[in-house]
């Protein structure tokens, strides 16, 4: 699987969290319903101060069983206190650009990604969707790498 590295400026995030695992045997259905959330109750729209028009799916507070699940946007500024506040730090992150459909492709592009031998930093990942038409969604997935 091709990847690109790149350096990204710090970002603010705002959305709604959960934690996981992903040997919780429930851990799709809960990500799931974090998006079914986001999507179907109007927190996408009630977000105020979005950078961009772009979905995020992170990962962060890592430790050696579990993890955080925030699905917001990026912010310029928090004008949101009810929504979870997260912070994905400047850094170097190898990039994957997956299309196609938003559940089993991005799943799918995860499985090749955690076998390979990237040197990750756990700092925070993320899924950012860039578009979905006809069925066919663009995600880029940024994993964090130690500096």
């Amino acid at each position: 699987m091709n990847y690109e590295i790149v350096s990204l400026e710090q970002k603010l995030v705002v959305g709604i969290t959960a934690r996981t695992a992903n040997t919780d045997p429930d851990c799709s259905k809960i990500i799931g319903g974090l998006w079914g959330k986001f999507m179907g109750e109007g927190v996408w729209e009630a977000i105020r101060n979005k950078a961009n028009a772009y979905c995020i799916g992170l990962y962060s507070g890592y430790d050696d069983t579990s993890y955080d699940v925030t699905v917001g946007a990026e912010v310029t500024a928090n004008g949101n206190p009810e929504l979870t506040e997260k912070i994905i730090i400047a850094g170097k992150y190898a990039v994957f650009n997956v299309k196609g459909d938003v559940v089993k492709d991005v799943a799918e592009a995860w499985d090749k990604i955690w076998a390979m031998p990237l040197d990750r930093s756990f700092t925070g990942d993320f899924e950012e969707y860039l578009s979905n038409e006809n069925g066919v969604a663009e995600i880029n997935i940024y994993v964090a790498l130690k500096n």
